[in-house]
Order: structure tokens, then sequence, then C-alpha cells
């Protein structure tokens, strides 16, 4: 059986909150999501790609809407190339100079340094209200990413 994963990543690839800060944001997590199997902090040594999982069903441009799945491998391949330092590519679809992270990914996704996880909590989401204490705490807006792994 798969397990569902909840993700939350500053929204600025690069950002890190302090290691109080993010474990104060764990903490506030576990309270929201208490039948969770576990809630942690993950922080990475560069940007890395939080990405669906099983959830995966493609991903269109930021720019013009167009399935960009014809190009994102070849434009993954790149930016991993360059430790994802560089998000912005040339969408050949339009010509527009669009950040990976900021793609329509069918189920979210997004790029990282730093990530709060929890293991398939019984909630669905978390309200808007949680989000922004979250957000409060780590100092920064936060993506939601849903993996299924």
């Amino acid at each position: 059986m798969s397990d569902q994963v909840l993700l939350l990543i500053p929204s600025d690839p690069t950002y890190r909150p302090t290691v109080d800060d993010a474990n104060r944001a764990r903490d506030l997590l576990q309270s929201f999501l208490p039948k969770a199997d576990e809630v942690t902090v993950a922080f990475k040594d560069g940007v890395e790609f939080f990405d669906p999982g099983e959830n995966w069903s493609g991903v269109a441009c930021a720019a013009c809407g167009a399935d960009a799945e014809p190009w994102w491998f070849d434009a993954m391949d790149a930016a991993s190339q360059a430790q994802f330092n560089d998000l912005i590519v040339t969408a050949p679809c339009c010509g527009v100079r669009v950040s990976l992270n900021d793609l329509r990914y069918a189920w979210p996704a997004a790029f990282g340094c730093f990530a709060l996880e929890a293991v398939n909590p019984s909630e669905n989401e978390l309200t808007a209200e949680q989000m922004g204490e979250l957000q409060k705490v780590i100092g920064h807006s936060l993506r939601a990413v849903w993996a299924r792994v």
C-alpha cells in the first residue's frame, strides 16, 4: 500500500527557516494533523524537486497553458545538472521565459531546500488559517504538495 505525504515547501526554492522556526512549525503541523504517522522537517543540501509521486498527472506552461511535458523533461535535466540553481527556461511552446517552479503542475509540485512533511495525515488538507499560522512561524509563504509514494 502506498503512503500519502503532505509536503509544505517555501515558495522561494532557496528559502531556509531557522532550525528553531522549523521545529516550531513541525510541532504546530503535528498539532493540526495529530493522526499523521509522522511529522518531520527536512533540510536539503541544495534545491530539490518535490513531486507528487504517483499522483503525477502532467504539467502545463505557466505562460500559455500548453502541454509542457514534451519539453519539461529536457528542461528538468538541464536544471538538475546545474543543481537547480537556475530554474528559468524559455518555453518552446510560446517563447516566454518561465520558472520551472511556476509551471502549472496538475498535482502541485515545488522546488525547495526545506520541507515540512506529514506522512499519512488523516485530513485531506489544511485550512487557510492553519496554513497562515505555519507560514507565520516559517517566515515565508508555503506551497502544499501531496505526494503518493
